[in-house]
């Protein structure tokens, strides 16, 4: 297909519009590093969002000669879609610029989620790029302590995600599914881990990450305002500065 691109959220060729390229079958690699056809079946306008389709894709299965949807589904999306995203993410969960490839992320993964949530990264905000909060926020999505791909949280564990530009502001009033009285500060977050860590999500202890990530945190009781205090701080914290913090539910350090 001549001319393909992908235009913030959107596939684009040529004078095609994102609707013309359904049927198209991608020639692409998996996460395993293994090559995958894919096939495009629907692309849906987001309403508030002209930039950004949510695709539905299957993928070819050799063994079973079927196409089937690659997205793992959960309870509150059984059928899953996806988001067009510039660039690849590697095992570490790190993102990599390669000139000419995007990915296909899933509706129910951290990727998609932290576009959802407006961190798109082909967005800016006061004049800022917004890559850099959105890589971010795939690390606290999956809690990501470390920045080396290992998550610390479990499916519809809620968390509360706030940030300086006022993206997403402090959530205080309570709902159905968030009761801020029962929350308390997690984390600080940088697009390579915890900028400064109070205590986990999956109610690890503060030392078990220590040991995953030996020479990364050192103790540092700081307090960041609003309630936010820190017990480990990351080492070389000067040179990454803090770009979002959430809450979550569990107990204190």
């Amino acid at each position: 297909m001549k001319g393909l691109r992908l235009d913030k959220g959107r596939l684009v060729a040529g004078s095609r519009t994102p609707e013309k390229l359904v049927g198209a079958v991608f020639q692409g690699t998996a996460s395993n590093g293994q090559p995958v056809e894919v096939a495009l079946c629907s692309a849906d306008p987001t309403p508030h969002d002209p930039s950004m389709f949510w695709y539905r894709i299957e993928l070819w299965n050799a063994r079973s000669a079927t196409w089937e949807n690659p997205c793992v589904a959960t309870g509150r999306v059984p059928s899953p879609r996806a988001l067009a995203v510039q660039g690849v993410w590697d095992e570490t969960g790190a993102r990599q610029k390669v000139p000419g490839k995007f990915t296909f992320a899933c509706e129910n993964g951290a990727i998609a989620k932290c576009i959802s949530w407006g961190y798109a990264p082909w967005a800016t905000k006061d004049g800022r790029s917004l890559a850099d909060l959105h890589q971010a926020c795939t690390r606290m999505a999956r809690a990501d302590y470390c920045g080396d791909g290992r998550s610390h949280t479990h499916e519809d564990n809620p968390i509360d995600v706030y940030d300086d530009l006022a993206v997403s502001t402090r959530t205080t009033e309570a709902s159905r599914g968030w009761n801020p009285a029962r929350a308390s500060f997690e984390a600080a977050w940088t697009p390579e881990g915890a900028w400064c860590l109070a205590r986990t999500r999956g109610g690890q202890s503060v030392e078990t990450i220590l040991a995953q990530c030996p020479g990364r945190f050192e103790p540092d009781a700081r307090d960041l305002g609003d309630g936010d205090h820190c017990a480990v701080r990351r080492k070389d914290a000067g040179t990454a500065p803090a770009l979002l913090r959430n809450h979550s539910y569990g107990k204190g350090p």
